[in-house]
């Protein structure tokens, strides 16, 4: 009876597993993901967005207590404001009218625009106004929002709610499409948000809020069609109405700033002819005192360097206590010179040994380069006003400490040292605590591999020197230097560092109010030191980390405090949150402990699932994340405690209709006896006594993820691996550790002997197997393939085929020498090609094609900036002259990792093909066999089967 019960039972379980579909290409544009989402203030409502890959947008805003849930169609980028009754977003257009407008070709101005949604969350009614390019609410102000529309004469309307079946309600977006204006200013709306009445500004090009909202600095352009049109910066009182005008007259005006009392006010601008190729920029000033803008800064102000003047792109900020104004200052751009005929003169690039960066580098950064900000200061209330300029060409960077307040700047430079960025992919530098009062420098720290940061309050310069591996603080007062990190049983470096260059922190978690302990991790537990070393280390987590394979880190969950600082620093006896992994299970969660204690954290939630960051509502002790799983697609949650928790949302409903699967842990032990594990992925109707073909994707260490969601997606390169579990295949995921100077044999003594290990259970068909990477996972695959034959197929994505050329290359994305690629980092030789040629030889896949009997597929595009595409070039006429089954994919002018969508989805089906031919026994597509001629090109794609082989 138990057996003929099981039978029944198993029957029915296999049908159930029948009845659901693989997954097929055409499932991706509807497939949905999380976006944005966040809590109200007084955490009553939450609004989050899910997304569709290729679709149109959806907004939900959830009112936590009566459960009151609005749908906004094609909703996105949602903010409360601060009172907590209004929530604003924009509205996009149908995905379907965007395509529309792409393939007519319209003009960007008469394309479908964007409208503005604003919710009253007292009553749930929805406004709506069409066509809207930005909307902002002040940080802290309530009952206004200001908008810039697209046109002067935007239309607006109150959309009544729409009942939906579900209970949800949605609000159709049924506004025409006008046209736009782009030379000149749009209308600004001033919206009161209580009385529901606007005030509206014609030809308004910018505006900025002060942060309680009580001010609101605005500039219009003006009109050409209408000569009284307002031009200039103004300055609205949002609460009395009143309008002061700063500046009147045609310009160009930006980078508004208010000060910390919401008084003053400062930004960039100049009114030079328009015509003027070089504009003379200007710092202004005003205050409730003053009736217009000064100008706080020109061309001549004393104490600005020779043929130097103020920087149009730099940021403005005010210290914290309004007493001082930072600002960017540049040299004077070169005009150009208008006698110059361009067909006469030679267009070429030199290249001088002496010069810091290549010309590569410096071409891509030349823009970057030609608006770089050097930061300088004044002293607002001075009688004597002057420039002191904090950094210049020799020292060009700089970061204020303490807000502002602090007498000096912390600023760095890595000058006489950027060549050695070829060998190294990095510089050390010299840091200077610069005088915010005269200019002066002191040097306080020479030659630094590693990095330095000011604490909150500007009393220590902490800085990580990776030579020694050791934390250390620099007293601003006293100039004394503290190791904090010796003398412990413990490293706060990473212990695993396998790439032969200096080993990298694990980091910094955060400070104690008025810099009296700083919190620095290892590799599982959060320390706390006194940063004048008077005190003794603590362990705040207690080595609970280290004894349980745990990794705590400092989850920053209420960065929206009043604070200024509060994401910098927490209180010295503070209840905080703490994100966990478990280093063996996989796990991740939650803990809390107080900063000041040393005891174990209080676990809080500990489960298999990846969970997002956590957001906490500001005034209420409410928390919004997400998780997701393998199995279970990402949700939106709400939660006081995680003792109860709310879902809000039910992403891909779809995804039970087909044929999923699992994903589990499995570990084995290399030929050298090293301990390793990676990620099994089977399908969800897996059967042990069936035979399944199985696909090696591997990239470094991926087995974090065993959590992960693994959406259907036309991927950049990677391995689309719900896709092949879904279509009857399993997936092994295995993490690889490296030997310096042997990064192809560490490759064959991990994915290997991965592979045999799983190859010793009867469900994996040994002779069926593939194996794809990408970028670094594709040389991997490049070298397994010349190893051996145990391989039926492979994929190799942006392959390195020959490292003695590619070792002297360029990354075009960055401009920047391959060399320390080889020398210090990924590629792991760690040495020069001159110094151990072998090794580039021994590693490279090039010298050992004639042992390729593994058909390969290559993609090589040719706009890639990260591996040069003529490595696949050099892997393809290799292999092919050999006679070797190769084929390779130039994505024309996409990147290292496919970007446009269109090739994304083309390479799923390609791949899809070429692994069910070699490891499914599936008929070849005609691409695979006779190819696609170039005079077919743009025509025909291949994809049709046909019964020849390749």
């Amino acid at each position: 009876m138990h057996k003929r019960l099981t039978i029944i039972l198993s029957f029915v379980v296999s049908l159930t597993y029948a009845q659901k579909k693989p997954l097929n290409h055409s499932v991706y544009d509807t497939w949905e993901s999380v976006g944005s989402k966040q809590l109200s203030n007084n955490g009553q409502w939450a609004i989050y967005s899910i997304l569709q890959q290729e679709g149109d947008a959806q907004l939900y805003l959830n009112n936590l207590k009566t459960h009151t849930k609005l749908n906004i169609a094609r909703g996105l980028n949602a903010q409360f404001s601060n009172d907590s009754k209004f929530a604003a977003f924009n509205i996009r257009p149908f995905n379907k009218d965007l395509r529309q407008a792409k393939i007519k070709k319209t003009k960007a101005d008469e394309q479908p625009k964007d409208s503005l949604g604003i919710a009253n969350l007292t009553t749930n009614a929805i406004t709506k106004v069409a066509r809207v390019k930005s909307f902002k609410f002040p940080e802290e102000g309530a009952g206004v929002l200001a908008y810039l529309s697209e046109k002067p004469d935007t239309a607006k309307k109150t959309v009544k709610p729409v009942e939906k079946k579900d209970g949800e309600t949605d609000f159709a977006d049924d506004e025409p499409a006008g046209k736009g204006k782009t030379d000149e200013g749009t209308d600004l709306v001033i919206k009161n948000l209580v009385t529901g009445t606007d005030k509206t500004y014609k030809f308004v090009t910018d505006y900025y809020f002060s942060k309680d909202g009580k001010q609101l600095v605005f500039t219009c352009s003006g009109s050409k069609k209408d000569k009284t049109a307002p031009q200039g910066v103004f300055l609205l009182n949002t609460e009395k109405g009143t309008l002061k005008t700063l500046i009147k007259g045609k310009g160009s005006f930006k980078n508004f700033t208010f000060d910390e009392e919401n008084e003053h006010v400062a930004f960039v601008g100049e009114q030079d002819p328009e015509k003027k190729e070089i504009k003379n920029y200007n710092v202004y000033y005003n205050s409730v005192t003053l009736d217009t803008a000064q100008i706080l800064v020109d061309f001549d102000m004393p104490g600005l360097p020779a043929k130097w003047t103020v920087n149009g792109d730099g940021k403005i900020t005010f210290s914290k206590d309004g007493k001082k104004l930072f600002f960017g200052i540049s040299p004077i751009k070169k005009p150009k010179d208008t006698t110059i005929v361009d067909f006469e003169v030679a267009k070429v690039d030199v290249w001088n040994y002496k010069d810091d960066y290549l010309q590569p580098m410096q071409l891509k950064n030349a823009d970057r380069d030609s608006k770089k900000s050097y930061l300088s200061v004044i002293d607002v209330y001075s009688s004597d006003p002057k420039v002191i300029p904090l950094t210049d060409l020799t020292l060009p960077d700089a970061s204020i400490m303490a807000d502002g307040d602090a007498e000096q700047v912390l600023a760095s430079t890595d000058y006489g040292r950027r060549i050695e960025s070829q060998w190294s992919g990095s510089t050390s530098k010299d840091y200077y605590l610069v005088n915010t009062k005269n200019g002066q420098r002191k040097k306080i720290i020479e030659g630094l591999n590693g990095y330095a940061m000011a604490s909150p309050a500007g009393n220590y310069v902490l800085y990580f020197d990776r030579k020694a591996g050791s934390w250390n603080t620099y007293a601003v007062a006293t100039g004394k230097i503290t190791t904090l990190t010796t003398g412990l049983n413990v490293k706060f470096v990473n212990e695993e560092n396998d790439v032969p260059d200096l080993p990298s922190a694990y980091g910094l978690a955060t400070w104690t109010e008025d810099d009296k302990a700083v919190l620095i991790y290892d590799k599982y537990d959060i320390w706390s030191f006194s940063p004048d070393g008077k005190s003794a280390a603590k362990n705040i987590t207690a080595g609970f980390g280290r004894a349980n394979n745990l990794t705590f880190h400092y989850e920053r969950v209420q960065q929206d405090r009043a604070e200024k600082n509060s994401d910098k620093f927490v209180k010295a006896n503070e209840l905080v949150w703490l994100s966990a992994f478990n280093n063996v299970t996989k796990e991740n969660g939650f803990y809390r402990t107080n900063v000041g204690s040393a005891k174990a954290p209080e676990l809080v939630v500990m489960a298999k699932f990846k969970y997002s960051d956590l957001a906490k509502a500001k005034d209420a002790d409410v928390y919004i994340y997400d998780k997701a799983s393998y199995v279970e697609s990402p949700n939106v949650y709400v939660t006081s405690d995680f003792k109860a928790e709310t879902k809000l949302s039910n992403t891909n409903p779809q995804q039970q209709n087909f044929n999923w699967g699992t994903a589990e842990l499995v570990k084995w032990t290399t030929p050298k006896g090293y301990k390793a594990e990676g990620i099994l992925y089977k399908p969800e109707n897996f059967d042990p006594n069936k035979k399944y073909p199985m696909i090696a994707y591997f990239y470094e260490k991926l087995t974090d993820g065993l959590y992960s969601y693994q959406q259907p997606a036309p991927t950049p390169s990677r391995l689309n691996i719900s896709y092949f579990v879904s279509n009857g295949y399993l997936v092994f995921a295995p993490d690889i550790s490296y030997e310096t100077g042997h990064p192809g044999q560490s490759a064959v003594e991990y994915i290997n002997s991965g592979v045999e290990s799983l190859k010793k259970n009867s469900w994996v068909d040994g002779s069926k197997i593939g194996i794809q990477g990408q970028s670094w996972g594709g040389y991997q695959v490049a070298y397994l393939i010349t190893q051996n034959n145990m391989y039926a197929a492979a994929w190799a994505g942006a392959p390195v085929a020959n490292m003695t050329s590619a070792y002297g290359g360029i990354r075009w994305e960055t401009g920047m020498n391959r060399q320390f690629q080889y020398e210090k980092t990924q590629s792991r030789i760690g040495a020069t090609l001159w110094e151990k040629p072998e090794l580039y030889i021994e590693n490279s896949p090039l010298f050992m094609f004639p042992k390729v009997n593994t058909p390969v597929v290559i993609m090589a595009n040719d706009a890639d900036g990260a591996v040069p595409w003529y490595q696949g070039i050099e892997m393809f006429t290799g292999l092919r002259r050999l006679g070797k089954p190769v084929w390779m994919l130039n994505y024309n002018g996409e990147a290292h990792n496919l970007v446009q969508r269109q090739n994304r989805k083309d390479i799923q089906i390609r791949e899809q093909q070429f692994f069910d031919y070699y490891l499914k026994g599936a008929k070849a597509p005609v691409w695979m066999t006779t190819g696609i001629p170039a005079t077919e090109k743009g025509k025909t794609w291949g994809f049709e089967l046909t019964d020849d082989k390749p």
